[in-house]
């Protein structure tokens, strides 16, 4: 019998070959990030940034909406609620970009410290950053996703204020990394980070994750559990 506040049986199986597949992608990314500094830069990776032809270009796009779609069809199959689906997807996301940086620091030794620029992804635009502000971010997904599959509260009671605030405080973020999407297509240099959206966007996120958690669990203590069938007094 399981309590209230442990997973739910065959739970942790899944959560565990949800780190299975993070393992596998952040691997499968590095790999593939590794080969192209490579070719464009054998000194080592640094901006300005050597821009690829375009055929190369539209392959890297394609990859990255494929790795999008893949994290989405294993969240998919890992949920059975929209919850639940939606947390692996946190999850495998966040764990896959902290696993990604993982491997290029054992096999290139970059990045040599977390200020260093990266550029994140490019769909719809360049997204640039220097490397801790990623990492904060899949922390919080992990930490996030964590948290709603380990736990046996039952479906959220999630409002319409609820979903607006976190996607609001999940496109300030965005924004902040997009806020110096000229410098790759420019081949300059980035200036300084937009912190000044980043922050507020993380904790206002981070922070309304929480007390919305908080919210659901005095919720559900307050709902007596239906009785079993065939269950006795004791």
């Amino acid at each position: 019998m399981t309590t209230a506040t442990e997973p739910a049986p065959g739970l942790v199986s899944r959560y565990v070959w949800l780190w299975v597949f993070a393992v596998a992608m952040g691997w499968f990314e590095a790999a593939v990030v590794i080969y192209l500094r490579e070719l464009y830069y054998p000194d080592g990776f640094r901006f300005p940034i050597v821009l690829a032809s375009q055929r190369v270009a539209a392959v890297e796009i394609a990859r990255e909406a494929a790795s999008l779609l893949m994290i989405a069809a294993v969240a998919q199959l890992a949920g059975r609620r929209f919850t639940e689906r939606f947390a692996a997807f946190m999850l495998v996301f966040g764990a896959w970009d902290l696993l990604y940086y993982a491997f290029l620091w054992v096999i290139l030794g970059w990045p040599a410290s977390l200020a260093e620029w990266d550029v994140l992804f490019l769909i719809p635009l360049p997204w640039v950053a220097p490397v801790w502000a990623p990492i904060a971010v899949a922390l919080a997904l992990v930490g996030a996703g964590s948290r709603i599959l380990l736990s046996r509260e039952g479906p959220r009671a999630l409002r319409a204020l609820d979903w607006a605030i976190e996607i609001g405080a999940g496109l300030l973020i965005v924004a902040s990394f997009l806020e110096q999407w000229h410098v790759v297509l420019g081949q300059s240099l980035p200036g300084a980070f937009a912190s000044w959206l980043f922050w507020p966007g993380l904790l206002l996120g981070a922070g309304w994750f929480v007390a919305t958690e908080a919210r659901s669990r005095r919720a559900g203590q307050r709902v007596p559990p239906a009785p079993r069938a065939g269950a006795g007094r004791l």
